[in-house]
């Protein structure tokens, strides 16, 4: 009788450091989902704030290209308030974003000057380094989802998922798939 007391407490103890690590697991991963998330809107507030100064220099040269700076602003403003309302939405607002950008970039073509100004060359590459961050940061996001998924969805850790209501996320994926296969075209 004493062995079977053994037998059941070591298998109640293993059972209850399973749980531990599996709950711990999850824990982990949610909160670098969490983390990444926070390194996407980050990197968002860093380009939207690159635009005003974008815009002006463009304005100085453009004047009358008053709807396509408007489209830019109202783009910016989309994609901020998106964050909140998380991936597909801010996936969404990111391909409008995208857009009314080529357009401001058609516009800055037309002008030779501008294209010279070490000011309109300054943010221009700091724009680019930014589009950098914003891809390798949804990369790193995209990953921690992918791993947090897997681990709720496999077995026996989806038990203890479901018990502890922990939820699948949203990948942060493009809508428009034609963007993708179109790159951004900025000539100087």
């Amino acid at each position: 009788m004493n062995i079977a007391i053994w037998i059941v407490l070591g298998v109640v103890v293993l059972g209850l450091i399973f749980l531990w690590l599996t709950y711990n697991s999850l824990v982990s991963l949610k909160v670098r989902v969490e983390e990444a998330w926070s390194d996407i809107t980050v990197q968002l507030k860093r380009r939207a704030d690159l635009i005003p100064n974008l815009i002006e220099t463009v304005k100085g040269y453009a004047a009358h290209e008053k709807q396509v700076f408007q489209d830019v602003t109202d783009a910016r403003a989309a994609v901020l308030s998106a964050t909140t309302q998380g991936p597909a939405a801010t996936a969404k607002a990111e391909t409008q974003f995208e857009g009314a950008l080529k357009s401001l970039f058609a516009v800055a073509e037309a002008y030779p000057q501008l294209r010279a100004s070490e000011n309109f060359q300054q943010l221009q590459n700091e724009l680019v380094d930014t589009e950098d961050k914003i891809q390798a940061s949804r990369r790193f996001y995209n990953g921690g989802v992918r791993d947090l998924n897997t681990k709720i969805e496999q077995f026996p850790s989806n038990i203890i998922a479901g018990m502890f209501n922990f939820v699948k996320r949203e990948f942060f994926e493009v809508e428009d798939m034609a963007s993708i296969e179109k790159p951004v075209e900025v000539k100087f």
